[in-house]
Protein backbone atom coordinates (compact mmCIF):
# COMPACT_ATOMS: atom_id res chain seq x y z
CA UNK A 1 0.00 0.00 0.00
CA UNK A 2 2.75 2.43 0.98
CA UNK A 3 4.77 1.54 -2.13
CA UNK A 4 1.81 2.36 -4.38
CA UNK A 5 1.38 5.78 -2.75
CA UNK A 6 5.09 6.47 -3.08
CA UNK A 7 5.15 5.50 -6.76
CA UNK A 8 2.08 7.68 -7.44
CA UNK A 9 3.76 10.65 -5.76
CA UNK A 10 6.98 10.04 -7.71
CA UNK A 11 5.00 9.87 -10.96
CA UNK A 12 3.29 13.18 -10.13
CA UNK A 13 6.64 14.82 -9.43
CA UNK A 14 8.14 13.34 -12.60
CA UNK A 15 5.28 14.67 -14.74
CA UNK A 16 5.38 18.14 -13.16
CA UNK A 17 9.15 18.59 -12.99
CA UNK A 18 9.41 20.13 -16.46
CA UNK A 19 6.63 22.61 -15.77
CA UNK A 20 8.19 23.46 -12.41
CA UNK A 21 11.55 24.19 -14.03
CA UNK A 22 9.94 26.25 -16.82
CA UNK A 23 8.08 28.38 -14.27
CA UNK A 24 11.37 29.83 -13.02
CA UNK A 25 12.46 30.97 -16.50
CA UNK A 26 11.35 34.61 -16.78
CA UNK A 27 7.76 35.83 -16.75
CA UNK A 28 7.13 34.16 -20.12
CA UNK A 29 8.19 30.80 -18.69
CA UNK A 30 5.86 31.36 -15.75
CA UNK A 31 2.93 32.02 -18.11
CA UNK A 32 3.79 28.96 -20.23
CA UNK A 33 3.98 26.72 -17.14
CA UNK A 34 0.69 28.15 -15.84
CA UNK A 35 -1.09 27.44 -19.14
CA UNK A 36 0.43 23.94 -19.41
CA UNK A 37 -0.61 23.17 -15.84
CA UNK A 38 -4.21 24.30 -16.41
CA UNK A 39 -4.73 21.50 -18.92
CA UNK A 40 -3.76 18.81 -16.43
CA UNK A 41 -3.37 19.93 -12.83
CA UNK A 42 -0.16 18.70 -11.26
CA UNK A 43 0.42 19.31 -7.54
CA UNK A 44 4.22 19.58 -7.85
CA UNK A 45 4.09 22.01 -10.77
CA UNK A 46 1.37 24.10 -9.09
CA UNK A 47 3.51 24.43 -5.98
CA UNK A 48 6.50 25.75 -7.92
CA UNK A 49 4.32 27.99 -10.09
CA UNK A 50 3.04 29.61 -6.87
CA UNK A 51 6.61 30.06 -5.61
CA UNK A 52 7.72 31.53 -8.94
CA UNK A 53 4.74 33.87 -9.03
CA UNK A 54 5.68 35.24 -5.60
CA UNK A 55 9.25 35.71 -6.81
CA UNK A 56 8.06 37.55 -9.94
CA UNK A 57 5.87 39.89 -7.89
CA UNK A 58 8.81 40.64 -5.59
CA UNK A 59 10.90 41.51 -8.66
CA UNK A 60 8.18 43.83 -9.96
CA UNK A 61 7.94 45.52 -6.56
CA UNK A 62 11.70 46.11 -6.62
CA UNK A 63 11.41 47.65 -10.09
CA UNK A 64 8.85 50.09 -8.72
CA UNK A 65 11.07 50.89 -5.73
CA UNK A 66 13.95 51.52 -8.17
CA UNK A 67 12.13 54.65 -9.37
CA UNK A 68 12.95 56.38 -6.05
CA UNK A 69 16.30 58.16 -6.34
CA UNK A 70 19.26 57.05 -4.20
CA UNK A 71 17.49 55.11 -1.42
CA UNK A 72 15.36 53.22 -3.93
CA UNK A 73 18.43 52.45 -6.00
CA UNK A 74 20.24 51.05 -2.98
CA UNK A 75 17.28 48.91 -1.90
CA UNK A 76 16.77 47.72 -5.46
CA UNK A 77 20.46 46.86 -5.87
CA UNK A 78 20.49 44.79 -2.66
CA UNK A 79 17.11 43.28 -3.53
CA UNK A 80 18.54 42.04 -6.82
CA UNK A 81 20.90 39.75 -4.90
CA UNK A 82 18.05 38.50 -2.71
CA UNK A 83 15.99 37.70 -5.81
CA UNK A 84 18.98 35.97 -7.41
CA UNK A 85 19.44 33.83 -4.29
CA UNK A 86 15.73 32.96 -4.14
CA UNK A 87 15.65 32.14 -7.85
CA UNK A 88 18.64 29.77 -7.55
CA UNK A 89 17.06 28.17 -4.46
CA UNK A 90 13.78 27.64 -6.34
CA UNK A 91 15.47 26.11 -9.39
CA UNK A 92 17.48 23.77 -7.18
CA UNK A 93 14.36 22.72 -5.25
CA UNK A 94 12.45 22.04 -8.48
CA UNK A 95 15.30 20.08 -10.04
CA UNK A 96 15.76 18.00 -6.87
CA UNK A 97 12.00 17.23 -6.70
CA UNK A 98 11.54 19.06 -3.39
CA UNK A 99 8.55 21.09 -2.31
CA UNK A 100 10.33 23.39 0.13
CA UNK A 101 9.08 27.00 0.42
CA UNK A 102 11.47 29.75 -0.59
CA UNK A 103 12.92 31.80 2.28
CA UNK A 104 11.12 35.07 3.09
CA UNK A 105 8.32 34.75 0.50
CA UNK A 106 7.53 31.04 0.23
CA UNK A 107 4.84 30.73 2.90
CA UNK A 108 3.09 33.92 1.76
CA UNK A 109 3.17 32.73 -1.86
CA UNK A 110 1.47 29.50 -0.82
CA UNK A 111 -1.18 31.46 1.07
CA UNK A 112 -1.84 34.17 -1.53
CA UNK A 113 -1.85 31.94 -4.60
CA UNK A 114 -3.42 28.77 -3.22
CA UNK A 115 -5.97 28.72 -6.07
CA UNK A 116 -3.29 28.51 -8.78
Amino acid sequence: METKQKSTKEATIGEGKTMAMISYLTIIGLVIAFVMNNEKKNEFASYHIRQSLGLALLAIALMVINIIPILGWIVSFLGFFVILFLWIKGVINASNSKMIPLPFIGKKSEEWFRNV
